[in-house]
């Protein structure tokens, strides 16, 4: 989910943050408003600024008005906006990219596939916000930003092991790690049940946590290829300290990183102001690289987190709310917004915008091997429930890899299909 995806990115940019319930543009002289509802934190109140100056000089018979909203609860109060007529709904959403599926089994989602196709050029899109936003052919989210996963190492414990380039593939990156796993330090800290990363391995074997469409869904965690991504999982998390039993939270990786003796974790670029934050010693002595993939040739497959705009059928502007989707996923306010906020563009093309962030221009190389959850609006149970953690915590453990799996699958089968 986008929310939990960014936590780190949105570290990097809490200092501009948007505060209060809403943000009017200044001139107030518009004839039609406008309303969006952005997340807090999304964008910085100058790329609103500078957003709305341009948008409102284009179109002077429109006004934007922009309402924050908090991550927390945020399903039950859009579903509630979608049921909503006129002047109760608002024009745009910025959704999760794996929340689409679930408001567009509302029927309330307007259908962009047009635009998407005419205007915006959506086969150039990252598949990992694009496919999320994509529900039985319709296109009903439009990209607008994305963060991903990338490995954070400690420049210093690679030197020391005579390491002088990130790894380009599995193989080398096992090598490596191995290396940096001695003398009282850990070569990775890899919390057992990071299931996002397991996600990322598992694509890169060929296999799926879950296949099927229509409603019609079945877990997968059982197949040849996801037990390969597993078995890559527990060989990599056996070179550090790494709780079996915990995810990458408990305890947060960033603070067992700020220690100074963990050579990597994997987390997006903004979990370096927390490292910093927490062991000022280590400012400037971080790198950054896309998680490799089993070849030289492309990184290795990776969640991806983000947003998609999305418009109500019953929004009472829903021409002029297209409108607005259209400008803020247009390349450039693509290129100004990943700027501004150090996040990956909804198009490969645009990466250049942010190629002088060492952070992010690694987070954007491998975004392009991004994927995104399975596209069902059950599969928010899943993550409620998440069969996916105990499973890795008991192959961790050293209990059958098979055995455990089809346990696993049953129950993602299950919770898919609404029981």
């Amino acid at each position: 989910m986008k929310n939990r995806i960014l936590a780190g990115a949105i570290a990097l940019v809490s200092s501009v943050a948007l505060g209060g319930c809403g943000y009017l543009s200044p001139s107030g002289a518009g004839d039609t408003t406008v309303t969006v509802w952005l997340m807090k934190g999304s964008a910085s109140t100058e790329f609103l600024d500078e957003f709305t100056a341009a948008y409102e000089k284009e179109h002077d018979s429109v006004e934007l008005e922009f309402k924050f909203q908090e991550w927390g609860g945020i399903g039950p109060k859009v579903l509630s906006a979608l049921k909503g007529k006129g002047e109760d709904t608002p024009d745009v959403i910025e959704v999760g990219n794996t929340q689409v599926a679930q408001y567009a089994e509302s029927g309330g989602l307007r259908d962009l596939t047009l635009e998407a196709m005419r205007d915006l050029g959506s086969e150039d899109w990252l598949p990992g916000l694009a496919d999320p936003g994509s529900i039985n052919g319709v296109q009903y989210g439009i990209p607008w930003y994305a963060a991903n996963r990338v490995v954070i190492y400690n420049k210093d414990l690679f030197a020391q092991a005579g390491i002088d380039t990130p790894p380009k593939n599995r193989e080398q990156w096992i090598a490596d790690t191995e290396r940096l796993d001695a003398d009282g330090n850990q070569g990775i800290y890899l919390a057992g049940q990071n299931w996002y990363v397991l996600a990322g391995f598992i694509w890169d074997e060929g296999g799926e946590l879950a296949e099927g469409d229509d409603g019609d869904w079945t877990g997968t965690l059982d197949s040849p290829e996801a037990l390969r991504g597993m078995e890559f999982y527990k060989k990599l998390q056996a070179l550090g300290a790494g709780p079996k039993d915990a995810d990458e939270e408990n305890p947060p990786q960033t603070d067992v990183f700020a220690r100074g003796n963990v050579a990597q974790i994997i987390s997006t670029p903004g979990s370096a102001a927390l490292i910093e934050q927490a062991n000022p010693e280590l400012k400037g002595k971080l790198g950054y690289f896309p998680i490799p993939g089993k070849t030289t040739k492309k990184p290795g497959a990776v969640f991806t987190g983000g947003s998609d705009l999305i418009v109500p059928e019953k929004a009472a502007h829903r021409s002029a709310g297209v409108a607005v989707v259209e400008a803020l996923a247009s390349e450039k306010w693509q290129r100004e917004l990943a700027l501004a906020m150090s996040y990956v563009p909804n198009k490969p093309k645009l990466a250049g915008a942010i190629e002088s962030q060492e952070g992010t221009a690694a987070m954007a190389e491998g975004a392009a091997q991004g994927r995104a959850t399975p596209n069902s609006a059950q599969w928010a149970d899943v993550e409620a429930e998440n069969p996916i953690k105990p499973y890795m915590t008991a192959v961790l453990e050293g209990r059958d890899p098979a055995e455990e799996a089809k346990s696993a699958s049953e129950r993602i089968s299950s919770l898919l299909a609404g029981s």
